[in-house]
């Protein structure tokens, strides 16, 4: 399988997806999108992988959104965008076999809500996460309102999404946004080593504890969150602050 966005590996029981866009910090556009869909694919039809690792290249998780694709999209070309990235996190959600997020660095906005995704999250202690849609004018994705306040509580969970500010992986480890940190030299082995423990055991009971898992929280308050994320994301980026915000994210870069 060639892709032009991830590295995809298969060992034994274990699926890696490598986001690869290290130039930008594995920036997400509309083909890293499409590979990852592809791996995911690939992953769950293949009998023989019972858990499915995602980190990334380089010294990023994941920045997020791709801003120079996105300041080109017309209003329903966004919707569209933001439908699919629903759905690719739907199938995270939902996919039948453990997920595990590595998250090795940066992991912001859509890059954080991958992670969130995700059944179980290990992050380098000097990792940097949050969301900061607030600080751009948008909103959040990918179940991201409910997942936050199930992990962290709904006060933790405003006090991140309303000052978007980040927090290093010690301080997500603390508070039970991430199962545990690790020094970045650590990352990968102890990854690795969770999942071989997981793949180690039946394949048939993991799908029954995960779809268990996911009906105990209740699918269908998820759905309708979900749906009122792309109106409330629409909502943000087509105001005019939405391109001020860009322009003064862009112009503190440079």
């Amino acid at each position: 399988m060639n892709f032009q966005c991830i590295i995809y590996e298969k060992d034994g029981g274990i699926a890696l997806i490598k986001l690869n866009r290290p130039q930008v910090l594995n920036a997400m556009n509309k083909q890293l999108w499409l590979d990852f869909q592809k791996a995911l694919a690939d992953a769950k039809k293949d009998p023989v992988i019972k858990v499915v690792i995602i980190t990334g290249q380089g010294r990023a998780f994941s920045t997020g959104a791709d801003l120079k694709e996105s300041k080109k999209r017309s209003l329903e070309d966004y919707r569209d965008y933001l439908e699919a990235l629903q759905e690719t996190s739907r199938q995270i959600i939902r996919f039948e076999k453990p997920t595990i997020a590595a998250i090795n660095g940066y992991a912001v906005g859509s890059g954080y809500e991958l992670a969130l995704a995700c059944d179980i999250r290990i992050a380098a202690q000097d990792a940097q996460i949050g969301s900061p849609e607030a600080k751009v004018t948008s909103s959040v994705t990918g179940g991201a309102f409910r997942l936050v306040q199930d992990l962290i509580g709904p006060g933790k969970a405003k006090e991140l999404l309303f000052t978007g500010e980040y927090i290093d992986g010690k301080e997500a480890e603390r508070i039970g946004l991430v199962n545990y940190a690790l020094p970045l030299n650590q990352l990968m082995e102890q990854t690795m080593a969770m999942a071989q423990k997981i793949a180690a055991n039946s394949a048939f009971s993991l799908k029954m504890i995960k779809r268990g898992l996911n009906l105990a929280l209740g699918e269908t308050s998820l759905e309708a969150l979900m749906d009122f994320e792309i109106e409330a994301c629409l909502a943000c980026v087509s105001t005019k602050e939405r391109r001020q915000s860009l322009k003064t994210f862009e112009d503190r870069k440079k």
